[in-house]
C-alpha cells in the first residue's frame, strides 16, 4: 500500500506525514510526501523535531508532485490548512483521496521554544491520525467507505 501526502511547500506537514507514516507503519506499507510548490528544502525544525520524536528523517526531500507521476498511490491525503486558499491538488488517478487539514507551524510569528512546541504538536495531531489510519480494517471497507473513515480521521 502505497500513500502519498501532498502539501504546497512540502517542507513541514507533508514531510513530517510521511515520516511519521514510515515510522509507523508496518511492512508492505510506504509513504511518500510531494508539494504544488516545494521549498526545496525540508524546514528544518521539522527535522528537528522529527529528531526529538526519536523519527528517522532519513532521505526526506522536498518536491515536486511530478516526482511522483509514476507513483500509483492507493491514498492521496493533502494536509493544507486552508485546501481553498492554497495550491493543495488533488489528483493521481483511482486513489482514494482525503484532505486532513493541519496548521502551518513554520507560520507562528513566536519565540523558539514556542515554535518547537508547535512543530511537537504537529506531530503528536498527525502520529494520532496516522495511528487512526493504521488501525482501519482495509480488507473490510470498499471505497465509499474507506473515504467515509478518512474524513473522519481528518477531524481527530
Amino acid at each position: 500500500m502505497k500513500v502519498l501526502f501532498l502539501c504546497t511547500a512540502n517542507s513541514c506537514r507533508s514531510i513530517l506525514s510521511e515520516a511519521i507514516f514510515n515510522h509507523l507503519a508496518p511492512v508492505g506499507m510506504k509513504a511518500f510526501s510531494a508539494g504544488s510548490q516545494p521549498k526545496g528544502a525540508v524546514n528544518p525544525l521539522s527535522i528537528t523535531a522529527l529528531q526529538r520524536a526519536g523519527i528517522s528523517a532519513e532521505g526526506l526531500s522536498s518536491k515536486l508532485t511530478e516526482a511522483h507521476a509514476n507513483l500509483a498511490p492507493d491514498f492521496v491525503i493533502t494536509v493544507c490548512d486552508k485546501a481553498a486558499g492554497e495550491a493543495c491538488p488533488v489528483f493521481f488517478g483511482h486513489a482514494v483521496k482525503a484532505h486532513w487539514g493541519l496548521a502551518d507551524p513554520s507560520d507562528l510569528q513566536v519565540g523558539a521554544a514556542e515554535l518547537d512546541a508547535a512543530f511537537d504538536a504537529t506531530l503528536e495531531h498527525i502520529k494520532r491520525r496516522i495511528a487512526a489510519f493504521l488501525a482501519l480494517p482495509f480488507e473490510q471497507l470498499d471505497a465509499a467507505q474507506l473515504k467515509t473513515e478518512l474524513a473522519r480521521i481528518g477531524t481527530l
